[in-house]
């Protein structure tokens, strides 16, 4: 019975795990043991931070839509106008407001009008 080598199959797997570690810092892109160490590790923090990522998005859009609403009304807060937008019946997500808090500073304002109005 001859003898069989798994060589290709091997080779092909230390490949894989090699090239995705291409970039890494020394022996952790050129030595298949090390190399798979930290693919690994890179592999939990990916799947980690990509909840991670959302959180931080939510967070710089509520930064930017107060900061957004404070220099139209100082006296006006994040957390009342969000519930005045509730008031008015404008159900735009955080992300649509802080885009347009940056980029239609006019289309705000009139939101933040038609908030306020709805507050009083």
């Amino acid at each position: 019975m001859s003898r069989v080598t798994s060589g290709k199959v091997t080779h092909a797997r230390h490949r894989k795990v090699v090239k995705a570690a291409k970039g890494y810092y020394g022996a952790r892109s050129r030595n298949f043991r090390t190399a798979t160490q930290a693919v690994d590790k890179a592999n939990q923090y990916a799947t980690r931070d990509r909840k991670v990522r959302k959180r931080n998005f939510r967070a710089l859009w509520i930064q930017r839509i107060n900061a957004a609403v404070r220099e139209i009304d100082p006296s006006l807060t994040y957390s009342r106008f969000i519930n005045a937008l509730g008031l008015a019946g404008i159900e735009v997500d955080r992300k649509v407001l802080a885009d347009l808090a940056v980029h239609e500073p006019d289309a705000f304002g009139q939101i933040v009008a038609k908030a306020k109005a709805a507050m009083a």
